[in-house]
């Protein structure tokens, strides 16, 4: 697994200057350290295929290029993106230069849905952990719809047990937002944390005795949590790709069915744009369902 705490590799072709400065840029930018990783690499990448710096890299060399990954390499939109928005960033605000290329491009956001499992795969996920902070991890996830880095970064000073809500103020884009807490996992968060009594992250990362350790200055390892549910889905036969990011759509469709609405559930996705929430309406037909009962009873006569 990708450690983003550290930065990717240089190469010969994109070293020194241009990558502390490329660096710097991205970091005075308030990106995240994800986003300064995928950059970075995708910068690499770009000067290790023309074989040269990406400052002495041309505006044909540069289509060409992006022509490569989508026919040659096939990447996915995801992929894609990633490679177009650090290079991007580089062209505008590291090495500045006026190619037409990154004002036109156009890409075609992939429209496969997202994995779904059930809420009794959930608790089969939470029952077949061997170690109980996994659990508790994969649980305070699934059960506030939070994204891996937002789940590993939680702090104590993150949970208002008055209110029953918890402050996630370092999530994608760095917005702020509000979640509601679930009495249960409130209840197994503060059991769990007298067993490491951490006074900065719930979740620390492992000490020497593979512990968690109560001095330890970073969260629990990305890699830790996500090769984890990768093989307990392979081992219950779930037959379908799950990631703690799974979770996080399971929660936001079971909310969906449930009748909370879209723009709750915006709130507490941290979604920017209620668009990107509006994808739930297709893994659910409990809105459908309901249309259909409420036209019957409108439309209706004696």
């Amino acid at each position: 697994m990708v450690d983003y705490n550290k930065l990717p590799a240089a190469s010969k072709f994109f070293c020194g200057d241009l990558y502390r400065t490329m660096n710097e840029d991205l970091q005075l930018a308030g990106m995240s350290k994800r986003t300064v990783h995928g950059y970075l690499r995708a910068v690499r990448q770009l000067a290790d295929w023309a074989k040269k710096t990406p400052d002495r890299v041309t505006e044909p060399q540069l289509r060409r290029y992006f022509l490569y990954l989508k026919n040659e390499k096939e990447f996915a939109y995801g992929s894609i993106r990633v490679a177009f928005s650090g290079i991007k960033f580089f062209y505008t605000r590291t090495c500045k230069r006026d190619f037409e290329t990154l004002a036109t491009m156009k890409l075609q956001r992939s429209k496969t849905l997202p994995e779904v499992i059930t809420i009794a795969q959930v608790h089969a996920i939470i029952d077949a952990c061997k170690v109980e902070r996994i659990a508790l991890f994969y649980w305070t996830a699934y059960s506030m719809g939070l994204r891996l880095e937002e789940a590993r970064n939680l702090q104590v000073g993150d949970i208002d047990s008055k209110r029953m809500m918890v402050h996630i103020h370092r999530g994608k884009g760095a917005k702020d937002r509000y979640v509601p807490l679930p009495t249960t996992t409130l209840l197994w968060l503060r059991k769990h944390w007298v067993t490491h009594q951490h006074e900065r992250f719930l979740f620390p990362a492992d000490g020497r005795d593979h512990q968690q350790s109560a001095m330890s200055e970073t969260p629990i390892a990305t890699s830790t949590v996500q090769k984890a549910i990768g093989s307990i889905a392979r081992k219950l036969k779930f037959r379908k790709k799950v990631s703690t990011h799974t979770l996080r759509h399971s929660y936001a469709t079971y909310l969906l069915e449930a009748g909370v609405s879209l723009k709750a559930i915006q709130q507490f996705l941290g979604h920017s744009s209620l668009q990107t929430t509006m994808i739930y309406l297709h893994l659910t037909d409990s809105a459908e369902a309901n249309a259909r009962a409420t036209i019957e009873r409108l439309f209706r006569r004696k």
